[in-house]
């Protein structure tokens, strides 16, 4: 009987270590990537050093052409900025994978509805994830610095990214406390992982995004 237990607390004690050691694993590289970029990123557009390009991270648009509410959010900071003087351009980046899914024309609608000219907005259309939106800025559109406008549970991966790609970036994050607390601890775990992949693309595997083409600038 003795026997027994010491075994069954032997197994009790082993699925506690790697159960820690996984948690470690999956929420560490999160720890390091938010301090590294901790000084970069800020929540008030008094904060952000003035810059030519900001960029917007699409975030989902409903079939109604409407952008979602965590879009909006990031498409009011760039816009506060350029009206404010702190950027001269908007760089727009989502996904227009389909013809019927268009995030960067609902974005840029957006943005001219409230003022902002159509010729300060450039659209990249196949920006279908942070690492490709990074890359593509600096390889197709030739941005070398930045203000990007996200939420603040994304801004240190998108930080990290740009400023390993080559841009010198910046972050202005949203007040993520105002969003659902259930959807937003969704969205922090998801992005948890979405580190360990980054850190996986920037350092070990290199993959170029699945469209590149020819330099555009920003005029």
């Amino acid at each position: 009987m003795i026997k027994v237990e010491l075994m069954d607390r032997s197994r009790l004690i082993c699925g506690l270590g790697i159960l820690t050691t996984m948690v470690v694993l999956l929420f560490l590289p999160a720890w390091y990537i938010s301090l590294v970029t901790q000084k970069l990123r800020h929540h008030s557009t008094e904060k952000i050093e003035t810059t030519r390009v900001g960029i917007v991270f699409g975030a989902g648009v409903y079939a109604d052409g409407t952008p979602t509410p965590m879009l909006a959010d990031r498409l009011d900071q760039g816009i506060a900025l350029y009206r404010e003087g702190k950027i001269k351009k908007l760089l727009m980046s989502g996904d227009n994978g389909s013809a019927d899914y268009d995030e960067v024309t609902t974005m840029k609608r957006y943005a001219t509805d409230r003022g902002v000219p159509p010729q300060d907005i450039t659209l990249d259309y196949a920006g279908f994830s942070t690492y490709e939106t990074c890359y593509r800025a600096q390889v197709i559109f030739g941005v070398k610095e930045a203000v990007l406008l996200s939420q603040s549970f994304h801004l240190p991966r998108a930080v990290y990214t740009c400023r390993q790609l080559g841009i010198d970036a910046q972050g202005l994050g949203t007040d993520d406390l105002k969003y659902n607390r259930s959807e937003l601890n969704y969205y922090q775990f998801r992005e948890s992982i979405a580190i360990i992949k980054a850190l996986w693309q920037l350092h070990i595997a290199h993959p170029k995004p699945k469209f590149l083409g020819d330099f555009e600038g920003i005029k």
